[in-house]
């Protein structure tokens, strides 16, 4: 199935921004978590060390991230750049629900989750995860949780684009299906 293009225009228009108030929980009531997230979803995102800084905490000896990094190749392709489009409130909205489950999983002080929108060059991160808690474990796996959920929930999509011949696939993000992780390619 072919993505639409209106998305594009839509976020282009939407001015980066860094959301760390009004969290909703998975019950749609606002939680009191807000102040331990922090959220974004941007041509423009935070650094890892910004990400590390937001959570770190006295009482946590334990900060966890993933980095997401677009890589030079796919099967025998090389390339060229990744491009992200998405729906900004919604993203944020199912990230900040995220967020609000993995609270209730893990033993977590604050969580941060960044994705960049645009293009992404080889070699630069398109998502960033960071997590604290009291001990590693938690963190660990918050943040994997996270970059799991994200991937199956979240309404960002992702363009391959090949060097050399125009080409670009759109790609849906890993999803179980019947017990099967299971990935999905649209030639454009």
């Amino acid at each position: 199935r072919k993505h639409p293009t209106p998305i594009s225009t839509r976020t282009q228009r939407i001015a980066h921004r860094t959301t760390m108030a009004s969290a909703q929980s998975t019950s749609g009531e606002p939680s009191d978590n807000s102040s331990n997230y922090l959220i974004r979803v941007s041509p423009t995102p935070l650094s890892l060390s910004e990400c590390n800084e937001f959570v770190s905490h006295p009482s946590c000896g334990a900060i966890s991230s993933f980095v997401g990094i677009t890589r030079d190749n796919f099967g025998d392709k090389k390339v060229a750049k990744l491009s992200y489009e998405g729906y900004v409130p919604m993203a944020e909205r199912e990230l900040r629900r995220l967020c609000d489950i993995a609270r209730s999983k893990f033993d977590i002080h604050r969580i941060a989750v960044v994705h960049i929108l645009g293009d992404c060059p080889v070699g630069e991160s398109s998502v960033i995860i960071a997590a604290s808690s009291p001990h590693r474990r938690d963190s660990l796996d918050c943040v994997s949780f996270l970059i799991d959920e994200l991937k199956a929930s979240v309404p960002i999509w992702k363009r391959e684009v090949y060097e050399g011949d125009e080409d670009s696939v759109w790609k849906e993000n890993i999803e179980w299906q019947e017990g099967q992780k299971k990935r999905v390619m649209v030639k454009e």
